[in-house]
């Protein structure tokens, strides 16, 4: 069995708590694309966890982990969230984290260079969070990139080394004016950073096949949501790589596997980190009483998400792009200070009123068109059954669920494991 858990709206949708929920009924876990730009909050009977690059089924006992080959790997960041893990009690080793012998090495001038394009561009910029991933994913398609499984040969790699880093220095010496890079610090970084992940770094799609031919369930965690896809999302206000379901197979290195189930993970009303368009976006009070409820805080980053209602016009597009076959709505909880709630239901664009999703090129000039609910004005985060849950929220849910197109089957109402009702 194949499941993808997705983001469908622009990330921050509280994947890596739903993971961690979801994961009881797993084998294995798998991170399919992405790198340390996004985390994953997780709130358990253990404490508070932020994973950046480690899957988040890394926190339950019995899982398997996986990094697969769509994956770019900051290996420095890599191995300062593994030792704080470890000091928190959390058992890694390779028997339950296998890192892909074809995932990309994020190296620090890719870093440097993310930093120095946000400084160039100044009131331009795009909002990046610095981590080096559009610099990588651009080394990579450019066949400049270096891969896990070239850690297991150093010679080669050295050998290799010197080229890569002069070609790079005409970037950042000739554009940028920067300091140049030397041969000798980068394979420095290897050493330090590459040699303690040695013994993890494998053939994840000959792993992952085998156990699929065994019956193991097997879950494909993507990083970010839909509209940060690059090339279904917001454009140019994207991620660099895709993490659509239909891509996961291909980043876990399994592309000849077929997913059986696809889950989107929404919250109950939209967020966004970065910039770019965000029609549905709340202003002053209202922005910051539905900020400070939600704890909207970027997980990677620390900085303050956008925030805004339901968008049913954004969400319906990231449930296709998705394929999802079911929802799970988080943070239902954070709504219940409200006794009167409003959904973004349309956008409105040149006199007329859009329920479909548009091109991005539009989207800055649409104004949205809100709808009013009833809100329930009462705690929910003792619930754990349907019949627990106020007449007020269960519509709420089936309003998201008819204007989706999509059934909600899970819905959060904490942060803690088991806060959380299914229908």
């Amino acid at each position: 069995m194949l499941t993808a858990i997705v983001g469908i709206n622009w990330g921050d949708e509280g994947k890596g708590r739903m993971v961690d929920l979801l994961s009881k009924d797993f084998d294995i876990v798998c991170r399919y694309q992405g790198g340390n730009n996004a985390g994953h909050t997780v709130i358990n009977e253990r404490g508070k966890f932020i994973l950046n690059l480690l899957p988040s089924g890394i926190l339950r006992e019995g899982v398997v982990c996986v990094m697969g080959p769509g994956m770019v790997v900051d290996i420095r960041h890599l191995a300062g969230e593994m030792a704080r893990l470890r000091e928190a009690g959390i058992r890694i080793t390779p028997e339950n984290l296998k890192i892909s012998d074809r995932a990309v090495i994020t190296m620090p001038y890719n870093v440097a260079q993310d930093c120095l394009e946000e400084e160039r561009l100044a009131d331009k910029k795009f909002g990046s969070t610095k981590r080096g991933i559009a610099p990588v994913y651009a080394d990579k398609y450019l066949k400049k990139a270096f891969r896990m499984g070239e850690l297991l040969d150093p010679e080669r790699l050295k050998k290799r080394l010197p080229d890569i880093v002069e070609w790079k220095n005409l970037t950042l010496v000739g554009a940028y004016g920067a300091k140049p890079v030397t041969v000798e610090e980068m394979f420095e970084y290897f050493r330090t950073y590459g040699e303690p992940l040695k013994e993890y770094i494998c053939d994840v799609g000959l792993y992952l096949n085998e156990a699929h031919k065994a019956g193991k369930n097997i879950m494909l965690e993507a990083q970010l949501g839909a509209l940060r896809d690059i090339d279904y999302g917001i454009y140019p206000y994207t991620s660099s790589s895709n993490n659509l379901a239909a891509y996961g197979p291909i980043g876990a290195g399994v592309p000849n596997l077929k997913m059986d189930k696809t889950i989107g993970i929404m919250k109950a009303y939209s967020s966004c980190v970065g910039e770019g368009p965000f029609t549905a976006e709340y202003f002053g009070e209202k922005a910051e009483k539905l900020r400070t409820a939600g704890g909207e805080y970027g997980a990677a980053t620390g900085r303050p998400r956008r925030v805004g209602p339901f968008d049913a016009v954004a969400s319906k597009y990231g449930v296709r792009c998705q394929g999802a076959d079911e929802i799970a709505l988080t943070k239902l909880d954070i709504l219940s200070g409200y006794e009167e709630l409003e959904v973004c239901v349309g956008y409105e664009l040149d006199g007329k009123i859009l329920t479909e999703f548009p091109f991005p090129n539009v989207l800055e000039d649409c104004k949205p068109v809100f709808k009013k609910l009833k809100g329930w004005n009462c705690d929910i985060s003792k619930c754990r059954r349907a019949a627990d849950l106020p007449q007020e929220a269960i519509d709420y849910i089936r309003f998201i669920e008819k204007a989706c197109e999509c059934r909600v089957r899970y819905v959060s109402v904490g942060a803690e494991r088991d806060a959380y009702v299914e229908l």
